[in-house]
């Protein structure tokens, strides 16, 4: 299993984009078997016609509106060039949303959305995180949307969901599903992970990254960033992008905390060794020299994986496994901030305290999904 991005791409012009986003999603389905198109159906009205309303119908007409397709220029510039397209949404009157990868190649004046009325703007690039693969976009003259609204907690696992978006170049398009995991920790392009990301069996397909994940109340659980088959998809989480959008939106760009170290589940042999009842939490198989945690924790050593330090709970917080220490990292701390790591170490239960730093730049590839066919699942990095 691969996970890959859900941007697609497309060669066009802007006076006939919309019909050629037809087309190319037509063929896309047919050169795949049809993959997902089924299941993602591209509304080419509202439905006004249908006078018996499902739930779906209904959050779909209050949020559509919102929810734009976003065209991106190529390196190679004009509109006659090569680009990407991909979706977002308006969070208010000047503010869109999207994936970083969807527009991280793009020239000066490169972006161009459009909205479900058909009507076109131009927008320009606010703030971008590759580490969670989000962007803001500008919009100085925004149509009268209503702005979609982030959640503040984490969705529980078998709600009902939608994907909006613009799959395959299929414009408007809504898939259903429900949320079939969360604290899900991903390979992102900037060689850290995205942590706290939610999956979701919605189709998703190439174009639908950037779009809004919502309940059936039209309130946004997650932003859609990749698919690794045809019933699983995966969102950032409205509870990081809480966190970040605003940042975004302030400085143009987001601070995450470090630690500065790799780690490995706990398993049953390596619980044993170092005292544990019950196999729990990280272990620390890497230091990185000159980070946060370099003096503080000790990592086990390549020929004795039990030497290394265990951590069992962050600021009383248990931590159970690589996810929970991802998630509460990325939801619970900031750079600067001091933390006190609950840790076993050469079989006694003691605490040591790690002051925070920003996290490094990174030129790191991406890496296939944790937990692949054939692969043990690498280390984590925090």
């Amino acid at each position: 299993m691969v996970l890959v991005g859900v941007a697609t791409c497309v060669t066009s012009n802007r006076s006939t984009r919309r019909q050629v986003l037809r087309t190319v999603g037509i063929a896309t389905a047919v050169g795949l078997g049809g993959s997902g198109v089924a299941s993602s159906a591209a509304v080419q009205g509202d439905g006004s016609g249908d006078s018996t309303d499902s739930p779906y119908t209904e959050a779909y007409r209050n949020t559509i509106e919102s929810v734009v397709l976003v065209t991106v220029s190529g390196t190679g510039g004009g509109r006659g060039g090569g680009g990407g397209l991909g979706s977002g949404f308006v969070i208010d009157d000047q503010h869109v949303v999207t994936n970083n990868h969807v527009i991280q190649s793009t020239t000066d004046g490169g972006i161009e959305i459009q909205f479900s009325n058909q009507e076109w703007r131009t927008a320009s690039i606010v703030g971008t995180d590759a580490y969670a693969d989000l962007a803001v976009l500008r919009v100085e003259d925004m149509p009268d949307v209503t702005g979609l609204s982030f959640v503040d907690s984490e969705p529980a696992i078998g709600r009902e969901v939608l994907v909006l978006g613009n799959p395959l170049g299929l414009d408007a398009s809504i898939s259903q599903g429900i949320v079939s995991g969360v604290d899900r920790v991903l390979p992102s392009p900037s060689g850290f992970s995205v942590p706290a990301a939610i999956q979701t069996d919605a189709s998703v397909n190439p174009g639908n990254s950037g779009g809004p994940l919502v309940n059936l109340e039209g309130d946004v659980l997650g932003v859609v960033f990749a698919g690794a088959s045809q019933t699983i998809g995966f969102a950032i989480s409205a509870q990081l992008a809480n966190r970040i959008v605003p940042a975004l939106i302030e400085d143009g760009t987001y601070e995450h905390p470090y630690m500065g170290i790799g780690v490995r589940p706990v398993g049953p042999d390596i619980a044993e060794a170092v005292g544990l009842e019950e196999a729990g939490g990280v272990l620390v198989v890497e230091v990185v020299p000159d980070s946060p945690a370099d003096g503080v924790l000790q990592p086990a050593r390549s020929d004795q994986p039990a030497s290394g330090d265990v951590i069992v709970a962050i600021n009383d917080q248990e931590i159970p496994n690589q996810a929970q220490l991802m998630s509460y990292l990325a939801l619970e701390t900031s750079p600067g901030e001091t933390i006190q790591l609950e840790i076993v170490r050469d079989g006694d239960v003691r605490t040591v305290d790690l002051t925070l730093a920003p996290r490094p730049d990174s030129d790191g590839p991406r890496i296939p999904i944790p937990g692949g066919p054939g692969r043990r699942p690498p280390a984590s990095r925090p």
